[in-house]
């Protein structure tokens, strides 16, 4: 079995025709729902995890961490050895913290707490929410070099971070080497509801109206997931 994608924008579609150089055979050890929701959201994080160049040893700090893109670059980075201040609402901290960050609330007086957990400075900051995090990183003295955005690119044309996103990762390569990752148990990919195509609607209702930490997906049946 294969998984691949297309770069044509196919959200959701009953059959999808993907370049031959753009699928990889899927490990048996993963299923449909996490490999269908892998691309986007893993493509993107290791985009992220790549460009700000984390060394084993430094302090990351990343926002979002309980979205699909944080909570994958938590786990990426946390893999290179990186300590991670995962920025997330205290019922998600003990999740956070299964996987090896160091979990701070988000909110009022966030600064504090960062400067707090890092008295000698953050290395990088990984952005995958916006409002207003690239100036807090800025803020904290971290270098724009190694201040990477998936969402305010305002903000990075303001001050000259990087913005590096799911395309700059796009490749065969990269969505082989999550699944694998995947495979052996190294990444943790939930899925938080699996949805007939059919219920589009509802399943981003269902979206909009929560945030959780796990991708939703939706399921053709007999064509796996989309």
């Amino acid at each position: 079995m294969r998984a691949g994608f297309t770069n044509r924008r196919a959200a959701q579609a009953d059959y999808v025709a993907v370049p031959a150089h753009q699928v990889t055979p899927k490990p048996a050890a993963v299923g449909w729902d996490v490999a269908g929701s892998l691309f986007v959201a893993g493509s993107t994080a290791y985009a992220a995890a790549r460009a700000i160049e984390a060394k084993p040893g430094e302090i990351v700090a990343v926002s979002a961490t309980v979205g699909g893109v944080g909570s994958l670059a938590v786990q990426l980075l946390r893999r290179q050895g990186v300590r991670v201040l995962a920025i997330a609402g205290q019922t998600n901290h003990d999740w956070l913290t299964s996987l090896g960050a160091q979990p701070l609330a988000y909110g009022e007086n966030l600064e504090e707490r960062l400067r707090a957990a890092a008295p000698n400075g953050i290395d990088a900051f990984i952005d995958a929410y916006g409002d207003g995090y690239v100036e807090l990183a800025i803020t904290l003295g971290v270098a724009p070099v190694r201040i990477n955005t998936v969402v305010d690119f305002l903000a990075a044309q303001r001050f000259g971070t990087r913005s590096d996103g799911g395309m700059s990762a796009a490749t065969t390569d990269v969505l082989a080497e999550l699944a694998a990752l995947i495979a052996t148990g190294e990444l943790t990919v939930p899925i938080s509801a699996t949805y007939p195509i059919e219920q589009v609607q509802e399943a981003y209702t269902a979206l909009a109206g929560r945030h959780p930490r796990e991708p939703l997906t939706f399921r053709q049946e007999g064509l796996g997931s989309l």
